[in-house]
C-alpha cells in the first residue's frame, strides 16, 4: 500500500499558519516583500477598520529595513505607475534618500512626476516622518532642482496650485537654479517677490514673467477678453460668466470633466445641448479615460453622487441635474476602464466580502471634506460585477459570517450589480464560508476569486494548524486538483487567509493592474505578484 502521505494530491495539504490576523485568529505572513507591497498599493494612511495611519506608517518603515533599496524602489515605482497610489510611493521615496542615494534617484522621476507628488514628496519630508525635516540636503536638492529642471516654464506654472506646501514653498526651500530670466521671474512670482536677479542684473517679475502666467495675472487685475489657458482650479476662482464655464468646460481634461460635472451643471454648462455632447463625448472616450488612470471605483462613487440624490457628497443646496447622456457616458466609461478583466476559463467562483468591517473600512475620501467615503465594501462588490461581466455564467457568493444570497443579472449595467452587493452589508467575516459551500454540495470549480480584506475570525477554528479557509481549498483540491485561488486583497496589511503557492496568488490594490496580474495567472504564468514587480525597469 503506498504511503498517503508520500503520494498525496498537489496542492491538498494544509500549511501551518505563521501568524494571526488583526482579530487574532491564524493567518499566514505574506513576506516582507509582499506585504510591502500590499501597504504600498492600498494604504492612503486613513483610518480603516483594523488599521490606523500610524500603524501603517510603522509598518512601511519596519518592512523597508527588511528588503534591499532597490526593491523599494520598483515597489515605488509599481504603486505608483501601476497602482496610480500617491503617499505611499512618495513615501517610500523619502525613506530611500535616506538609506541609499542611488535608489532614490532611480526611482524620483518615475514617482514625483507632477506637482501634486512634489509637493506631497516634501510635505513627507518636513512631517520628519523618516528622519528628515527638511530638504536641504545635496540628494534632495539634486532631486528637486531636477524636477524642475525637466518642466517647461507652463510645466511649473500649471503645477503652481494647491497649499502646505505650495510650489512657490518648494522653491523657497530648494532654491533650484534658474537657467533663464524668465524661469528666474517665474520662481520670484511663486514665492512672491516682485523683484528678481538673472545674471547678477536685477529686474523687475511683473515684465518678464512666461507668457501664459502673464496672461493670466493680466486677466486676473482686468478680467475682459478671452479666458486665459491657465489651470483649472486658478480659473474657478475667478469671476466668470456661464460662458466663461462652458470654456473652461471645453478645455477640461478628462479628470477635472469627471470630477465637476455637478460644478458644470450647477453654471448652466448643461444648459447648452452642444456642451452636452461635448462633456458625454469627452466621458467616453476609450484614449482619454486610459491616460487619465482612473481608478473603476471612482466612476462608481461618482456615478452614484450624480444618480442617487449624492448621498452625503454635497449639500442639499448643491444638488443640480446631471444630463441623463452624461450619466450614461460615466457608464460606457467604466466598461473602458475594465475592459481588461480577464475571460476565465471552466466553473467560476467570485466570493466579494460583504462583512462588517468591509463597509466600516475607508479606502480614501472621494471628496475632501465630504462624508461619503469608498468603502472596501463598494470595491468588493464593484470588481465582482466587473468579473461576471466578462464571465457571465460565474456564480457569485457573497458572504460575511455565512454565503448570503444575491440575485445578479450579467447583463445588468456594471454599477448596478456593484450597487446590489455592496447594499448587502453584514456582520461576522468567515473567508472559508463560501468554499465550504461548494465542498458541500460537491461543485466542480476550476477558478475562484476572493475580494476581501482577509479578517477572518468566524468559522470552524478546529484542531488544524492552518487557516479554515485553507482547510476548505485543501477539501476543493482533493476534488479539483487543477483549480485556482485568487485572493485580492484591499486593505494595508501583512497577513493573509491563502499563503502564495503554485495554485494560489495574492494580490492588491485597487486599479486595473489587477486584473492583468490575474489574468496572467489564469493563464499559467508561473510569476506571481512579486515576480512581477521585481521585473519593473527603473
Amino acid at each position: 500500500m503506498a504511503s498517503k502521505n508520500t503520494f498525496k494530491k498537489m496542492g491538498t495539504s494544509v500549511p501551518t499558519a505563521d501568524g494571526k490576523n488583526s482579530s487574532g485568529k491564524a493567518a499566514y505572513d505574506k513576506g516582507a516583500k509582499t506585504a510591502l507591497a500590499q501597504l504600498a498599493v492600498t494604504g492612503c494612511f486613513n483610518q480603516t477598520y483594523y488599521t490606523t495611519a500610524e500603524d501603517q506608517l510603522a509598518q512601511v518603515l519596519n518592512l523597508a529595513k527588511q528588503v534591499e533599496p532597490e526593491f523599494i524602489a520598483k515597489v515605488a515605482v509599481y504603486a505608483r505607475e501601476s497602482g496610480f497610489m500617491k503617499d505611499m510611493p512618495a513615501s517610500l521615496v523619502v525613506y530611500l534618500t535616506t538609506v541609499d542615494a542611488v535608489a532614490a534617484r532611480k526611482a524620483f522621476p518615475k514617482v514625483i512626476n507632477n506637482g501634486k507628488m512634489l509637493r506631497n514628496f516634501v510635505q513627507i519630508v518636513r512631517s520628519g516622518a523618516f528622519g528628515r525635516h527638511n530638504v536641504s540636503s545635496a540628494t534632495m536638492k539634486r532631486l528637486i532642482g531636477g524636477w524642475f529642471e525637466s518642466r517647461t516654464d507652463d510645466d511649473v506654472f500649471f503645477s503652481s496650485i494647491g497649499n502646505n506646501p505650495s510650489i512657490g514653498d518648494v522653491v523657497k526651500m530648494s532654491r533650484p537654479s534658474p537657467k533663464t530670466k524668465e524661469r528666474s521671474a517665474l520662481f520670484a512670482h511663486l514665492i512672491g517677490k516682485k523683484m528678481a536677479k538673472f545674471n547678477n542684473e536685477e529686474f523687475e517679475v511683473e515684465g518678464s514673467l512666461p507668457a501664459r502666467m502673464a496672461a493670466y495675472e493680466a486677466y486676473r487685475k482686468e478680467p475682459k477678453g478671452e479666458l486665459p489657458r491657465a489651470p483649472f482650479e486658478m480659473l474657478t476662482g475667478l469671476t466668470l460668466s456661464d460662458e466663461d464655464w462652458k470654456t473652461i468646460a471645453t478645455r477640461a481634461t478628462w479628470t477635472q470633466t469627471f470630477k465637476n460635472l455637478n460644478t458644470f451643471s450647477r453654471h448652466n454648462v448643461f444648459k447648452d445641448a452642444a456642451m452636452v455632447k461635448l462633456v458625454a463625448d469627452k466621458l467616453r472616450n476609450e484614449k482619454l479615460i486610459k491616460d487619465a488612470n482612473v481608478f473603476p471605483y471612482q466612476l462608481l462613487m461618482t456615478y452614484k453622487a450624480v444618480v442617487e440624490g449624492v448621498r452625503g457628497a454635497f449639500t442639499k443646496d448643491e444638488q443640480f441635474e446631471v444630463p441623463r447622456e452624461v450619466i450614461e457616458a460615466i457608464q460606457d466609461a467604466m466598461e473602458v476602464a475594465v475592459s481588461n478583466v480577464p475571460a476565465l476559463s471552466g466553473n467560476v467562483v467570485l466570493c466579494p466580502d460583504v462583512s462588517g468591517s468591509m463597509s466600516s473600512g475607508q479606502i480614501t475620501g472621494f471628496r475632501k471634506g465630504s462624508t461619503t467615503m469608498v468603502r472596501c465594501i463598494d470595491v468588493a462588490g464593484l470588481l465582482a460585477a466587473v468579473f461576471l461581466r466578462r464571465n457571465s455564467t460565474a456564480r457569485v457568493l457573497p458572504f460575511e459570517g455565512d454565503v448570503r444570497q444575491v440575485a445578479l443579472n450579467p447583463r445588468d449595467s456594471i454599477m448596478t450589480n456593484a450597487t446590489k452587493l455592496s447594499a448587502i452589508r453584514g456582520g461576522a467575516t468567515n473567508c472559508s464560508a463560501p468554499l465550504a459551500l461548494l465542498n458541500k454540495e460537491r461543485a466542480s470549480v476550476d477558478f475562484v476569486v476572493f475580494v476581501s480584506d482577509y479578517e477572518s475570525w468566524s468559522g470552524h477554528y478546529g484542531a488544524s494548524r492552518g487557516t479554515p479557509m485553507m482547510e476548505q481549498w485543501a477539501i476543493l483540491k482533493a476534488r479539483n486538483p487543477n483549480a485556482k485561488l485568487v485572493c485580492i486583497d484591499l486593505t494595508p496589511q501583512t497577513m493573509t487567509q491563502a499563503p502564495d503557492r503554485e495554485d494560489i496568488l495574492n494580490v492588491g490594490g485597487f486599479s486595473d493592474t489587477v486584473f492583468k496580474v490575474v489574468d496572467a495567472f489564469s493563464q499559467g504564468s508561473k510569476d506571481h505578484w512579486v515576480e512581477t514587480i521585481e521585473k519593473v525597469e527603473l
